[in-house]
Order: structure tokens, then C-alpha cells, then sequence
């Protein structure tokens, strides 16, 4: 009991960054939490992966679960400028359009702040290696059963808990079981990713060059215009240059339980190829000396007209599947976790339906606009018709179309939810 309540249990299915945050706002709200997770242990170094840009009310929150607040600034690097510029390839040129020097994210690696996450929670809440299988809500509501295989032995188990948090995800198996017609959109244009890990190369060519040429590298997050494309750049801790270039093209055949496709060394050779096209030197350089580097088919889906049913709830991108130009997936997820602590620790587990209610009516507007206007966002940089303009050219654009490029500009940028004040 706790202070004269029950003590809830939550069962978090996934253990990414959302479902780590949930078990962090749940573990303060009270709650037992268990999180099922299907890979076999917690990501160790920093393999592959991708940078995430974190705003100002995520950093704040993410310190309040930290056992040393300083972790966190240790462990990213500032992004204070968004920067939007085009990019003339021919003539070897860049300029500006946009610049706000009063941007304030962080810049993180995605395994370094999923590491942050997990130390900070006690190691035995997690289950490695168990693969949800089911779930199922008893007749009274008054309990839910999530079954899940342990992928080592094949033992097949059951938890019981008062809640299921689905946090797996913008493919989510559980969301389907409510929503089974439902199906993600696709973009229009894929993104190749790579992360180019300079430690101990720090004079070389492609470093010195690309630090001339993008000068605030360290401090600020780069967008590059180009005709009927755009890419991403900034740097992360450890001597380490993220990149992102979003390539319009049909839809890609994906295989399995994942947006990240294979790729082969013909494709990698085809992209350096083209980015020799369209980007300055000093960037198609930081490319071709990336190992590694992946595609991820961009994907969103029309917002959700709810988020729960009865005992069940979507947090992160089961709620809301997002494109990536609004810096706002693992934002969301953040905010989804607290939000969700927070009403339930204002309405204990006897009144789940107005937990979830309050936690839906808080996060699924904002969430909704969110990610419209990343879609907006996206088309825009990738010179794709919107009903109420010609495509973007950013050799051609005005001030008044300037606006649409910024982060700041993004419904509810910076707001917190009355809840957390």
C-alpha cells in the first residue's frame, strides 16, 4: 500500500527509449514495473545507430530521473543553432535561410541515452530475452495478462499486471489487436543514416574539410536544402558526425518486423554516387568514410482518434508514428511517460479509466499536431506538392516561406503540460 492506495502494476512492452521512460515516470509514481523486451540484453558501446536531438522540457525530465543530473550534459552535446541552408552543388556553394541561435537541444547518441536510462533503474525489472506473444484482459477489467516466450529456452510465461503499456513501437503488435485495419503512411522517400566516428582521425581531410565547411559543427544542427532532397548534420559526443539524407523514391519492399532495410555494398556505392550529385565535397566525403551506413523507409500514419482501451495504453511511437523532421519522436515518447506517471499518480490504479482518459486528452492533441506538422515539414524540404503551394525550391525562396523551416515553429515547441507544473 501506499499511502493508503493499492500498489499498481505495469507490464511495459519494449524497451527502447519509450518503454524506459515509462518504466522511470511509473517506478516514481508508485508502480511495480516490468519491461519485456525481446533482444537479449541491453545495447553495450554504441553500435550502429542514430543521433536524437532533445529538447528543453525532455532534458529537464530526463534529469529528474538520473541519479546525477549531470550525466546527462555530460553525455550530449549542446545543439544552441537550427540552421536551414541551401546548397548549390555546382557551384560548390552554401547560404543560410534560416538561423535561430536560441535553438537549446542536446545532442545524444541513441545508445548513450538508452544506457543512461537503464543504469539509472533497478536491472531486475527487465526481462531480456522474451518475445510478447499475447495479452488478454480478464472479464472484470480488472487485470491484464501478457504472455511472452522466452526466445533462449522457448518457455512460455505469464505476467499479470493492472496495466499494459505498449511501447513497441511504430509497427506495434499490440496496437493491431485494436486497430488491425490500420496502416502505417508511407513518406515518399527513404533516409540514409550513418554515424562517422573520427576518434583518433581528428586532422584528417575529411575532418578539417567538413569542419571548414560547416563551421558550428559542435553547437548547431544543420539542414541542407537541396533540389527535391534535403540532409541533416551535426555532431555528437565522442568524436563522432551524424548524417541523414532523405532520397524521394517508390515504396521498398521491407522484410520483417523493422523500417531499417539491408543494404548492399552496390547500394551503398549507388547512394555515394549520387550524393557526389547534388551535396558539397566535404559532406559526400564524411558519407563515403562512414561504415556502415543504413536506410530507414520513412513512415507515419494519420493521428489516432484514442490511445487506450480499457487496461491498455500506446506510448512513443505506437501512439503516434512520426517523421523525423520535427525532432519529436523520442520527445514525445519522454513527455507520453511522464504525463502518464503523473495521472496515475494523481488517480491511483482504482480509477484507471480516468488516468488514461486525462493522460489522452493531455497528449493526444498535442501529439496530433505534432505530427502533422512534421509531415508538412518533410514534403516541404523535399519539394513535394502540398495542396497549398508549389514545391519548395530553396534557390528560390522567399522570406515568407522561411517560416516553415524552423524548429520553432512547431505547434506547442516548448510547452509543458499543466499536469507537470
Amino acid at each position: 500500500m501506499n499511502g493508503g492506495r493499492k500498489k499498481g502494476k505495469a507490464i511495459v512492452v519494449g524497451g527502447s527509449i519509450a518503454g524506459l521512460s515509462c518504466a522511470h515516470a511509473l517506478t516514481l509514481a508508485g508502480w511495480d514495473v516490468v519491461v519485456v523486451e525481446k533482444s537479449n540484453s541491453p545495447p553495450s558501446g554504441s553500435p550502429t545507430g542514430a543521433g536524437v536531438g532533445l529538447d528543453p522540457v525532455s532534458q529537464k525530465i530526463l534529469r529528474s530521473w538520473l541519479r546525477s543530473p549531470h550525466l546527462l550534459h555530460h553525455s550530449t552535446l549542446p545543439l544552441t543553432i537550427d540552421q536551414n541552408q541551401a546548397t548549390d552543388n555546382e557551384k560548390n556553394i552554401s547560404w543560410a535561410l534560416t538561423r535561430d541561435e536560441n535553438f537549446n537541444f542536446r545532442a545524444a547518441h541513441w545508445a548513450d541515452l538508452h544506457s543512461l536510462l537503464y543504469n539509472a533503474l533497478p536491472p531486475d525489472i527487465f526481462l531480456w530475452d522474451h518475445l510478447y506473444l499475447s495479452f488478454r484482459i480478464s472479464n472484470d477489467k480488472s487485470n491484464v495478462t501478457v504472455k511472452a516466450k522466452t526466445l533462449q529456452t522457448g518457455e512460455v510465461i505469464e505476467i499479470v499486471g493492472d496495466l499494459l503499456v505498449a511501447a513497441d513501437g511504430s509497427l506495434s503488435s499490440i496496437r493491431r489487436n485494436f486497430l488491425p485495419e490500420l496502416k502505417l503512411r508511407y513518406s515518399g522517400y527513404c533516409a540514409w543514416r550513418g554515424i562517422l566516428d573520427f576518434s583518433g582521425n581528428e586532422n584528417s581531410g575529411a575532418i578539417t574539410g567538413i569542419k571548414r565547411a560547416f563551421p558550428d559543427l559542435g553547437k548547431c544542427l544543420y539542414f541542407n536544402l537541396g533540389n527535391r532532397t534535403h540532409s541533416v548534420l551535426y555532431e555528437l559526443l565522442n568524436k563522432k558526425i551524424n548524417w541523414i539524407w532523405y532520397v524521394n523514391q517508390p515504396e521498398p519492399e521491407l522484410k520483417g518486423n523493422s523500417v531499417t532495410m539491408k543494404v548492399s555494398s552496390d547500394m551503398i556505392k549507388k547512394m555515394h554516387e549520387e550524393a557526389e550529385k547534388i551535396w558539397v565535397p566535404e559532406l559526400v566525403r564524411v558519407m563515403k568514410e562512414t561504415k556502415e551506413p543504413f536506410l530507414n523507409v520513412i513512415y507515419d500514419c494519420d493521428p489516432l482518434e484514442q490511445i487506450f482501451w480499457d487496461n491498455v495504453v500506446l506510448v512513443g511511437d505506437a501512439a503516434h508514428p512520426t517523421t523525423p523532421h520535427g525532432l519529436r519522436s523520442t520527445n514525445m515518447a519522454i513527455l507520453d511517460a511522464v504525463v502518464l506517471g503523473k495521472c496515475l499518480e494523481k488517480w491511483g490504479v482504482e480509477n484507471l479509466d480516468s488516468v488514461l482518459g486525462e493522460f489522452q486528452s493531455i497528449r493526444l492533441p498535442v501529439a496530433s499536431k505534432q505530427v502533422l506538422h512534421s509531415r508538412k515539414m518533410g514534403r516541404i524540404k523535399q519539394g513535394m506538392v502540398l495542396s497549398d503551394r508549389k514545391p519548395f525550391d530553396p534557390r528560390k525562396a522567399t522570406r515568407e516561406e522561411y517560416p516553415d523551416l524552423e524548429q520553432i515553429n512547431m505547434p506547442f515547441f516548448g510547452d509543458v503540460p499543466s499536469i507537470l507544473e
